[in-house]
């Protein structure tokens, strides 16, 4: 897997306490991995597409930004290190998944990684991903007092594996309350379901992966929230996964408003 030559991130240094961290917006499989994998894996269709195209505006509020470049079939950079599971007794996907969300094989012939490679990946990708995530936090909050963390993800509206029927549209997570201050988080729960034509949902079937869970210290000023979208909302769930910007457009002034009243938030207690 040692393909050290592509860079695990990219990364734009704003100058508001807000920092937008897309762990799953990669779509990099280096060469030697990709052949090991099944045809349809290729294509890694369970990549939260296009993050960086729907949020682009929030580099104009300030915002600083992590996009991830690897997929998260290499390593899921919103897993615990040890591979814990985030959600016991339900399914998931494991830090180096070894299956997809259709719950079909990643691997073409059980080559499946074993902890050796499993310990590689995680020092090529996952820490320095979670080094810089953690460096800008800290910067942040030294500079303002305060960070808000928002983790951008999205994925199929309909996927029987993870949960029954239709997914709302927006998925606001806060570790059921532990990872950002509540005052905030129903502030941006009365958005998301004011969002005509959209449901929303706080802390339902996601309510936050390993990095909303382990970076929120509210009491710390660090308040984290994920956003989990329906991909529906804004692309195409199907084969080529086209963004599609008419559909984008009726979300984004929504999205805009969350994390508006995040930075009303972060201000608020600047002043308090």
């Amino acid at each position: 897997m040692t393909d050290t030559t592509h860079p695990p991130f990219v990364f734009h240094q704003g100058t508001q306490p807000l920092l937008l961290s897309m762990p799953h917006a990669g779509t990099y499989v280096p060469p030697a991995l990709a052949a090991r994998f099944t045809d349809e894996a290729r294509q890694v269709p369970d990549t939260d597409w296009h993050m960086d195209r729907l949020y682009a505006f929030a580099r104009d509020m300030g915002a600083s930004i992590l996009l991830a470049t690897h997929s998260r079939y290499v390593v899921d950079l919103n897993r615990p290190p040890d591979g814990a599971s985030l959600y016991p007794g339900q399914s998931v996907t494991g830090l180096c998944p070894v299956d997809t969300f259709d719950d079909t094989p990643i691997y073409a012939h059980s080559d499946v990684p074993d902890e050796a490679e499993i310990a590689e990946r995680r020092a090529v990708v996952w820490q320095p991903y979670h080094a810089q995530l953690r460096a800008e936090i800290d910067r942040i909050r030294a500079q303002h007092g305060v960070a808000i963390l928002w983790d951008a993800h999205s994925i199929r509206s309909v996927l029987p594996r993870f949960f029954e029927g239709k997914l709302p549209d927006l998925n606001l997570g806060t570790a059921n309350g532990a990872s950002c201050d509540p005052a905030l988080a129903q502030e941006l729960l009365a958005i998301a379901k004011a969002a005509a034509g959209y449901t929303a949902v706080l802390n339902g079937r996601f309510q936050g992966g390993y990095i909303t869970r382990h970076y929120g210290q509210p009491e710390q000023g660090v308040h984290a929230i994920q956003l989990e979208m329906t991909q529906c909302s804004y692309m195409q769930e199907v084969l080529p996964f086209d963004y599609v910007p008419e559909a984008a457009a009726g979300v984004q002034p929504h999205l805009h408003r969350m994390l508006t009243s995040a930075l009303v938030f972060a201000n608020s207690k600047l002043a308090a």
